[in-house]
């Protein structure tokens, strides 16, 4: 029986590669981040996987003239934006990606940050340093309203444990109608009411992919819009973000609070505004990296068992809509 050959995108070396044995009896991984060995291998690999830790000098589109066998292309990330070009775009190889797998994490995530703003952590902190007695009054969650822009599994997620805390949920979707069964929500807004959306709700969760749609979604005319009591959350993408908007609208009192796993420039500048202000959480990028189970050999189980589906000529899943970015 001939085995599918497999080309992996990542350092030979990865420590979450022995997920990927299983699958030696029926494929041919090749694994490697170097242009020489990927060139060597990527004319006739029919499975390609991207696992987005290659670092700049290794993209896919460089390789993308020579892989004249590829049939799936797959990433080990949920977001794609980094990994789409015009090529595979108009090409009809299908993307799958890792939709969903860190759906939890950063949901409790978005709870945390509520809870840190709603229960005023950074005094308790600061008080608890400073051996303070210092007594105050916190909010309560229930019947707040969390509205989520970018209701996929991420947003879904969060609404799942918002909803359990007592709190109220709205989202935005391209086709509200979808979400009208939706037990989780209790008003759905198409995106045109996105303003609207945002000047309800008590809490902002932006769980949005990078595209050109979504670039800047949240911007002056947003922020503004917001209760001046609202906390803004990005799990999302930061390009979905005007950052300079958003460091106004913390210092001028627009709205009360962010919580960050995403920034428009990461590494986050070190001479951001962002890192001095006390109404703001940050976190570089990592809510999302478990352990117990392990992020990355989440990310690869996934492949497996969506590779053993491409074996048995069964329908992929977690496909790419290419057109839309996400």
């Amino acid at each position: 029986m001939s085995k599918t050959k497999t080309l992996i995108l990542c350092p030979p070396d990865a420590y979450f590669l022995p997920i990927f044995d299983p699958l030696r009896d029926r494929a041919e991984l090749f694994i490697g981040n170097q242009r020489a060995f990927l060139s060597a291998h990527v004319g006739d690999a029919e499975v390609i996987v991207n696992s987005g830790l290659t670092g700049k000098g290794t993209h896919l589109r460089d390789l993308w003239p020579e892989a004249k066998a590829v049939r799936w292309v797959h990433s080990l990330s949920a977001g794609v934006e980094n990994l789409l070009f015009p090529e595979l775009i108009d090409s009809p190889v299908p993307v799958t990606n890792a939709k969903g797998v860190f759906k939890r994490p950063l949901a409790e995530f978005a709870i945390l940050a509520v809870l840190y703003f709603y229960k005023r952590v950074r005094r308790l902190i600061e008080s608890q340093r400073n051996a303070q007695w210092d007594q105050f009054l916190v909010e309560s969650m229930p019947g707040r309203t969390m509205g989520i822009v970018g209701y996929g599994e991420i947003g879904r997620e969060c609404a799942t444990l918002a909803k359990g805390l007592g709190m109220r949920i709205a989202a935005t979707r391209r086709r509200p109608d979808l979400g009208k069964d939706d037990p989780l929500v209790n008003e759905t807004y198409a995106m045109t009411e996105l303003n609207a959306m945002l000047s309800a709700c008590d809490v902002i969760v932006l769980a949005a992919p990078a595209t050109p749609d979504t670039f800047h979604m949240i911007g002056e005319a947003q922020l503004r819009a917001m209760k001046k009591s609202a906390v803004l959350i990005n799990v999302g993408r930061g390009t979905v973000v005007d950052e300079p908007a958003l460091v106004r609208a913390l210092t001028e009192g627009w709205i009360a609070g962010a919580a960050l796993d995403v920034f428009e420039t990461e590494p986050l500048p070190k001479d951001s505004a962002l890192w001095g202000l006390e109404n703001v959480l940050l976190s570089p990028h990592c809510t999302d990296r478990t352990i117990n189970p392990d992020w990355l050999e989440m990310a690869a189980l996934r492949f497996v068992e969506n590779f053993k589906r491409y074996l048995k000529g069964e329908p992929l899943e977690y496909l790419v809509d290419k057109k839309a970015g996400y």
